[in-house]
């Protein structure tokens, strides 16, 4: 089906309702192909995928290996319901478990990220008999009824109230530091006293469950300091609390590791993933389950299930893809992309942009957060800004898409996420684009 520009534009504006979106204000790009590190319109326009789609084409656009894989197994069987067993699917759950950390091996297919995080919350609260569960601001982890409740950032305010029993805490973010920290060290020691201090005024026997995003994606690629999340495992040892990680965004080599807590060398127990692990070709996500929490379920039914759990085509996506990754060392190249090429590269824009008031991140997880003063640190745009107040920011982006490069942009932040598989010369390409799109944002600087 080839239809131009044009015909696109109306049929989805007559029939198709957009996420996160006012729809009479919004007019959606007519996308018809990509490869690779691009993708491109309906009109021939091509662009740089700096935002890997939703920060998950990790292995890039239509990698010839997982479209085989798909198109292999969609000619052998095409769906199966959860109950049975299946060669795919185990398969899947295998190589899953094969690069997680010690003691992970069982895997609950979910069908993305949101529902991951919802069953990992039930689990938890069934292996320990407590509900409430602490959950961080500025942070994202679905928008399903329960995942929504455990988001920290405004887009939960339309579904409250939520689900009962969330708490929520500060986590560590030195450069607008809760904690009135200066150093790293004093950021990691004033984060976990906070968590302490809420674990015990909330009654340690009363929680099931933290939860945080490993590395915090959306919401601005918070690297935690080296010791915090040793800090939190230790405290959930403590307490007989389970440690739900996040890396629906943060897995599958986006940091430089099969799963960021490898970084640290921390194992949760249980950890969430979806999006990086077969790149979004086909909806796909999941629970990695330590065998502590797996044994509470040997003789106790789990009383959760979707339809598409572990669906034949998802899991094969995942095949591919995990095996593509390994045989082309993906994660090695992203964590080589971020040491060498990433990292070096903005932080050159940050000398250069006074609109630059901090880089960071790792791997192919980047984010430039953009300032109207540096001293102040006031952000470009007011939190949660929309309208003319979030001008600034639009004018960014505008500029960025207008030079063939679609940008990851949120609040007052760009995020530097494109494919981990990206070649060296489009990187730096992209980040040429960014910066002549900071020179628009300098113009809005009061210093």
């Amino acid at each position: 089906m080839d239809h131009d520009a044009d015909t696109i534009r109306a049929l989805d504006k007559a029939h198709v309702f957009h996420s996160w979106s006012a729809q009479a204000q919004i007019a959606p790009l007519p996308v018809v192909g990509a490869e690779g590190s691009w993708f491109w319109d309906a009109d021939g326009n091509r662009y740089l995928d700096f935002s890997s789609q939703l920060v998950n084409v990790n292995i890039g656009h239509q990698h010839p290996a997982v479209v085989a894989a798909i198109q292999e197994q969609a000619g052998k069987l095409s769906t199966l319901a959860p109950g049975f067993a299946n060669d795919v699917r185990a398969e899947a759950a295998r190589l899953i478990a094969e690069v997680a950390p010690e003691g992970m091996n069982k895997v609950f297919f979910t069908n993305g990220g949101a529902d991951a995080n919802e069953n990992a919350v039930r689990m938890a609260r069934l292996h320990t008999g407590r509900h409430k569960v602490l959950a961080a601001y500025r942070s994202y982890h679905g928008a399903t009824a329960g995942a929504i409740a455990l988001t920290g950032d405004p887009r939960r305010w339309a579904s409250e109230p939520g689900m009962p029993g969330v708490v929520r805490y500060w986590g560590p973010y030195l450069y607008r530091s809760a904690f009135h920290a200066t150093t790293e060290a004093e950021e990691c020691e004033r984060a976990l006293a906070h968590l302490r201090d809420l674990v015990m005024v909330e009654g340690a026997a009363t929680i099931a469950a933290i939860v945080l995003e490993t590395v915090v994606g959306t919401n601005g690629i918070l690297v935690p300091p080296d010791g915090y999340l040793a800090g939190v495992r230790e405290i959930c040892d403590e307490h007989g609390i389970v440690l739900v990680a996040d890396e629906v965004m943060a897995g599958f080599a986006r940091c430089g590791e099969w799963f960021a807590v490898d970084r640290w060398g921390v194992v949760p127990d249980l950890i969430t993933f979806a999006k990086g692990v077969n790149s979004g070709y086909v909806p796909l996500g999941g629970v990695l389950i330590s065998d502590a929490i797996a044994a509470t379920f040997d003789d106790r039914p789990f009383p959760g299930g979707l339809t598409y759990s572990g669906h034949p085509l998802a899991c094969a996506s995942a095949v591919g893809a995990i095996t593509a990754m390994r045989e082309e060392k993906v994660v090695e190249n992203a964590r080589r992309l971020g040491d060498d090429v990433l990292g070096p590269a903005l932080r050159a824009l940050a000398e250069k942009h006074p609109s630059v008031g901090e880089v960071r991140g790792l791997g192919a997880f980047w984010a430039l957060e953009l300032v109207k003063d540096r001293t102040t640190r006031e952000p470009l745009v007011p939190y949660n800004a929309s309208g003319a107040d979030a001008a600034p920011m639009a004018a960014f982006a505008a500029t960025c898409k207008a030079e063939g490069v679609w940008p990851f942009v949120h609040f007052n932040r760009t995020h530097v996420v494109p494919p981990c598989t990206i070649s060296d010369e489009d990187a730096l390409a992209g980040i040429a684009v960014l910066d002549a799109a900071l020179d628009v944002a300098d113009g809005y600087c009061t210093t």
